[in-house]
């Protein structure tokens, strides 16, 4: 039996009411087309590069911010009944005045969603390139997630306040547990007691939803037995998301089935490989294979994996060519996705990240 309560219902389109297609887009379009005989051409020989572009990529505009992904899901329901994209933008290790101008494209190219934290130490330029880019507050997904510092259940809501007043923002669309490991404040020995069991620490952030805070918390770098240690306290609020390393290298089939068992959502962080890897990822045969054959890029054949296996994808650039590229995904074939989900669970496991023994701990964080 789940020891979460309803499903995650995968949505093949668009859910907002207010962001679906509009007859609008089709005269927009129909214009472009009267305009030229040389861009009727370029759409009837180019069909297939629409289809998995959008016009955007052949007239280099756009009519709307709305986004399709051609077969994939755009979003998934949450416990809530909240949709939450299926691709974000990552501002992990986005560096000043770079976050800013990544955030603005991406709102730009009509994403959805943009994954940051409070440790980032850039949630102030993320909230500046919200105001600047004009996109209304409930038009974007906001995650941010809870330090180690901040564990003990008098914190929790502090910690959140420093978060919203960085963002400009009165609530978050989710606030996650940023790793499972309470610091003592000065960060020099862990909590033990709270470590293993943040059931105190779920009861605060459960306060933070009654009071509209917060609409949605979730997890992160949980795995099975902690999140199955958290879950035998008597919650109100079940976990909605567990985001946690999850690419080629480290595919997480166990958790992957386990967390579709129970009906919980993942997310992938390092969605292309840790650092140091993506290369190593975006070269592989199979991957370069598909890429080719599809007319897509690697990336773009990666990111289309991850959503296809039913995940939410966190991919991150601060170069807005690739910034635009990773939202225009495509559902790939059912033989070539196998034959890249066959490719990805045929060697060990590899971790690549891992900071137990960074922070000195003595234990596996992940055991």
């Amino acid at each position: 039996m789940s020891i979460f309560p309803g499903k995650y219902e995968a949505l093949p389109t668009y859910v907002n009411e207010d962001e679906k297609p509009k007859p609008a887009k089709k005269r927009c379009i129909a214009r472009i087309l009267a305009a030229t005989i040389l861009l009727v051409m370029l759409l009837t020989t180019s069909a297939r590069f629409i289809s998995r572009r959008g016009l955007s990529g052949i007239f280099g505009m756009r009519c709307h911010h709305s986004t399709s992904f051609n077969g994939l899901p755009t979003h998934y329901t949450l416990p809530s009944g909240d949709k939450i994209p299926s691709v974000a933008l990552g501002v992990w290790k986005a560096g000043k005045d770079e976050v800013g101008r990544a955030v603005k494209t991406a709102l730009d190219a009509g994403y959805k969603h943009i994954d940051g934290a409070w440790v980032y130490r850039n949630e102030e330029e993320v909230g500046q390139a919200l105001v600047e880019s004009g996109v209304k507050r409930e038009d974007v997904w906001l995650t941010s997630k809870l330090w180690n510092i901040f564990h003990a259940p008098e914190d929790v809501e502090k910690a959140l306040d420093i978060s919203l007043k960085a963002l400009g923002v009165d609530y978050l669309d989710l606030y996650i547990i940023h790793w499972p490991l309470a610091l003592n404040k000065d960060g020099s020995v862990y909590d033990k007691e709270l470590t293993e069991n943040p059931y105190p620490t779920w009861k605060a952030l459960e306060e933070l939803v009654d009071k509209g805070k917060v609409r949605n918390i979730g997890l992160s770098n949980f795995s099975i037995r902690r999140m199955q240690n958290l879950t035998a306290n008597p919650l109100k609020y079940q976990p909605a998301i567990n985001q946690v390393e999850i690419n080629f290298w480290f595919p997480q089939v166990e958790l992957l089935e386990w967390a579709k068992e129970n009906n919980l959502l993942l997310e992938a962080y390092s969605p292309l490989g840790s650092d140091g890897r993506v290369g190593a990822s975006l070269g592989v045969p199979e991957v370069k294979e598909i890429a080719a054959e599809l007319g897509m890029t690697p990336a773009q054949v990666i990111i289309s994996w991850h959503v296809q296996r039913g995940t939410v994808v966190l991919p991150k650039s601060v170069t807005p060519s690739r910034v635009v590229e990773n939202l225009h995904i495509t559902k790939l074939p059912d033989h070539l996705f196998e034959k890249l989900e066959n490719a990805a669970r045929a060697h060990p496991p590899q971790r690549g990240l891992n900071p137990s023994k960074g922070w000195g701990l003595d234990f596996d964080i992940f055991d």
